[in-house]
Order: structure tokens, then C-alpha cells, then sequence
């Protein structure tokens, strides 16, 4: 690989983003509630992190769970809670949304997106639950801002979404396609070698970075750990 890949670590707190940058990572996804697998975290928490750190932060939009935007009045909510966050200090965010049907809802998405005024976001692993991965990229194609997919291949996580992942690395530079696999959801260290060797410079860890479970903080030994292993090309 020509540059450094890309190690993403989840942080719910100052806390976290300090061990996170100790053990080598690249840039933080903020949430809070990962009950729910992550929301959109207070704009104070955001800012405190921003003052903390200086790495790059992708704060999630996203107010309950699963992959639904709502009504147009929790739209309206996702909305002002992208400006509030921008106020904030945030400049890279996290969406996602999906009908009932598992196309993207790309009313919900163009609206949050235009309320972000071209900063970069990933689409998040909605992607993973959609019914047609191709429909919903092309559809999301030339959006303003949408550099990355955060994806485990599948539902069900790496594992099973292993061979989808490298034939989306595969497609790299097709219309749909030109934005940055970050890999994520299962993701253990046996699978890095494999997704290195196809291309693939993006990794998102969570739970992966706490040894201790959700309820303790993210070890920067784990992160050093990840580091290694991805910088291993």
C-alpha cells in the first residue's frame, strides 16, 4: 500500500479519545449509548473531546435505534443536531438510513447532508441491512461529502461479510464505488492480512478495543495492538 492505513476507534469520552491517540489510532468515531450501537453523543461531549485531542472526529448522527430517520420531524431533529454539533467544533460526521423496505431513504440523507454543508461523512453500516448494496451506492453516488463506508460485508459481521468486502475492493473507481472501505463489525486480527492483501486501508474497532467490555475504557494497548497489526503491509 502506498500510505498508512486508516485505524478508526469508537470513543464515548475524553477518556477514550486520549488512550485511543496513545495507542496509535488515526481518528475517532463519538457516540453515545452503544445499547443501542452508538447515537449522537451531547455537543458538550464533543466538544470536551475536541479539546482533548487533536485527531480527526466523525461524530454520529443518528437518535435512536436501528437505521430508520423517522418521521420529518425527527428529520428535522437529525438537522439541528448537526448544527448544534458543528457549533461544537465537529467537521466529519456518521449516517446512515434505511426505508422499511431496505433502500436508502435518500430524502433523510440529502436533507442531513445539505445541513453539513460539504463536510466528510461515512455512511455507516446500514449498508449491511440494505436489500441491494449496488442499488444503494449508486443511488448515494456523487453525494457532497461521502468518502467512506464503514461495512462488515454483512449483517451478520465479517465472518460471513468477508468475500463481499473484497469484491467491493475489487470494484475501487467505479461509479459507486470510489469511496473508502472502512471495515468494520466482527472484525478480529485474522482477518486483517486478507483485507490488507486486497487493497483495503480502513479499520473501525469498538468492543475490540476494550479488553474489559463497554464498561471500561479503551486500552491504548489495544489500540498499539491493532496498529501493529494493520500497519503489518
Amino acid at each position: 500500500m502506498s500510505k498508512r492505513a486508516v485505524l478508526e476507534v469508537i470513543a464515548l469520552d475524553a477518556e477514550d479519545a486520549v488512550a485511543a491517540r496513545a495507542g496509535g489510532a488515526d481518528r475517532l468515531e463519538l457516540v453515545t449509548d452503544m445499547a443501542a450501537d452508538g447515537l449522537t453523543p451531547p455537543a458538550a461531549t464533543v466538544a470536551g473531546i475536541r479539546d482533548a485531542v487533536d485527531l480527526p472526529l466523525r461524530v454520529m448522527l443518528r437518535l435512536t435505534d436501528g437505521f430508520a430517520a423517522g418521521d420529518p420531524e425527527d428529520v428535522d431533529r437529525l438537522v439541528r443536531a448537526a448544527g448544534e454539533l458543528r457549533e461544537a467544533g465537529a467537521e466529519e460526521f456518521v449516517l446512515g438510513f434505511l426505508d422499511a423496505d431496505g433502500a436508502v431513504d435518500l430524502d433523510a440523507v440529502e436533507r442531513v447532508v445539505a445541513a453539513l454543508d460539504g463536510c466528510p461523512w461515512t455512511f455507516h453500516r446500514a449498508i449491511d441491512r440494505a436489500a441491494d448494496r449496488d442499488a444503494l451506492r449508486k443511488q448515494l453516488d456523487g453525494l457532497p461529502g461521502l468518502d467512506t463506508y464503514l461495512t462488515a460485508g454483512s449483517a451478520a459481521g465479517v465472518d460471513d461479510g468477508l468475500p463481499t468486502l473484497l469484491a467491493e475492493a475489487g470494484r475501487r473507481g467505479e461509479p459507486g464505488y470510489e469511496q473508502q472501505l472502512l471495515v468494520g463489525g466482527g472484525l478480529r486480527l485474522d482477518h486483517v492480512p486478507a483485507l490488507l492483501a486486497a487493497g483495503i486501508d480502513g479499520f473501525h474497532i469498538g468492543g475490540a478495543a476494550r479488553p474489559r467490555g463497554w464498561g471500561a475504557p479503551v486500552s491504548a494497548e489495544a489500540v498499539a495492538t491493532w496498529r501493529a497489526a494493520v500497519d503489518a503491509a
